[in-house]
Parts: structure tokens; C-alpha cells; sequence
């Protein structure tokens, strides 16, 4: 059976690549496997067959023959142990790599969507600038903290790895800031991702749905 994911009817980045649907097309792009893609509306992912498949009501899931995983980093992390091309084959640098999936959703992620909560939540309170600047200042932090330990390589560790790819995919929640402006090796990390023809296959796909949309006169 070909695997199948839900993602956005709509999405609300515009066809930029954030929703978190693009981190698994990447993943599956990148091991080679085929895939279907259930698009689904707000009103839909709040509905019970999906809640079934998803109890929080969001997007992406997975499925493929009998198994449902919800949770983008789970996913992948299945995708990567099940299909060569994720995960090293020496069993350190294995577990050094899914450190990294962890690091990324963990460390990084929470402080970079505080600033996006924030800024849509936030914005026209009269405290708002003192909590942005507090909120980027941590997220300064943790750049710094990666781009110490990214350094002159190319890769977290080693080879390209679903940590790679998991991290790139969250520090792009950043591009519409000037934040990763201060940290060019952090820049050129990125870059390096979205190289990637797997990337671009996946980012293509996603962007089509937008762009679809668009033309037929229903742009979200």
C-alpha cells in the first residue's frame, strides 16, 4: 500500500514550505518512497475520522498498511529506522542523529514559535515589545549555542541525517525574521538543506496546492 499523509487544504503559510507536512514529504523524498497526500480543511481536521487518526486535531499523519503515527518528529523518525538514508549505519552516530531530531523539537522549536505566538497573540498588547525582546533574546541564545557547535562543517554529524533535516526544517520558521542574518553559518546550513533536490521535490509539491488554489480564484 503507498503511504499516505494529510496536510493543509489550505495552508497558512502561503505556500512557503513551514507547515509541518513539508518535514515528512522531505523525509520521504530523501528515502526514495512514494506517497499520497489527503488534503484536508480546518473544519475537516477537527472532525472524528480525523481526531481518530490525529486527537489533536492537527496536521501531518501518517499511514501505511495498518499503522497511524501522528507527531511530524515521530514520523520521521519512523520513516528514517525503517528506510535507508536518514540514519548512519554505526550504531553511535545512529543515536547522535536522532539526538538531534530531539534537540530540534525540543531546544529549538519552543522558543521559535513563543516568538510567533507572540507576535499573533500578543501584538497589541502594551507590554508586547519588552516580551518580543525577551523571547528573541532567548532564541539568540540557542542560535548561538548550534552555530558553536555547527562550526565550519557542512552537518550536525557526519552526514546529512533526518537530525539535519529536522533541524533545518524548524530554523526556517525564522526566515521571515532578520535573526539568522547574525549567524551566516547557520545561513549557509540552511541553504545547504534546501539544496537538496529530496527539498526542493517536497517544497515543489507543497507549493502546488497554493499555488492551485490561487488560480482558481481561492487563495487563503
Amino acid at each position: 500500500m503507498t503511504i499516505t499523509i494529510t496536510a493543509f487544504e489550505r495552508s497558512p503559510d502561503r505556500g512557503k514550505g513551514l507547515a509541518r507536512d513539508m518535514r515528512v514529504r522531505w523525509a520521504l523524498e530523501e528515502v526514495g518512497q512514494p506517497y499520497d497526500v489527503r488534503f484536508l480543511s480546518f473544519k475537516a481536521m477537527k472532525e472524528p475520522a480525523h481526531l481518530a487518526l490525529q486527537p489533536f486535531g492537527q496536521i501531518p499523519t501518517y499511514e501505511d498498511g495498518d499503522l497511524t503515527l501522528f507527531e511530524s518528529g515521530a514520523i520521521i523518525l519512523h520513516i528514517a529506522e525503517r528506510h535507508p538514508g536518514l540514519l548512519p549505519d554505526d550504531a553511535n552516530a545512529r543515536a547522535r542523529a536522532i539526538a538531534w531530531i530531539f534537540a530540534a523539537l525540543s531546544t529549538m522549536e519552543p522558543v521559535i514559535v513563543d516568538r510567533e505566538t507572540a507576535r499573533y497573540e500578543e501584538g497589541k498588547e502594551s507590554w508586547y515589545d519588552e516580551r518580543l525582546a525577551y523571547v528573541e533574546k532567548r532564541i539568540r541564545k540557542r542560535l548561538g549555542e548550534l552555530s558553536a557547535r555547527l562550526g565550519d562543517a557542512d552537518w550536525l554529524d557526519g552526514k546529512f541525517s533526518a537530525g539535519d533535516l529536522q533541524m533545518i526544517s524548524v530554523l526556517l520558521r525564522l526566515q521571515s525574521s532578520a535573526l539568522l542574518e547574525e549567524y551566516p553559518g547557520l545561513c549557509a546550513y540552511i541553504a545547504r538543506g534546501q539544496a537538496r533536490p529530496a527539498y526542493k521535490r517536497a517544497f515543489e509539491a507543497q507549493k502546488a496546492v497554493f499555488l492551485a488554489i490561487s488560480a482558481a480564484g481561492n487563495s487563503p
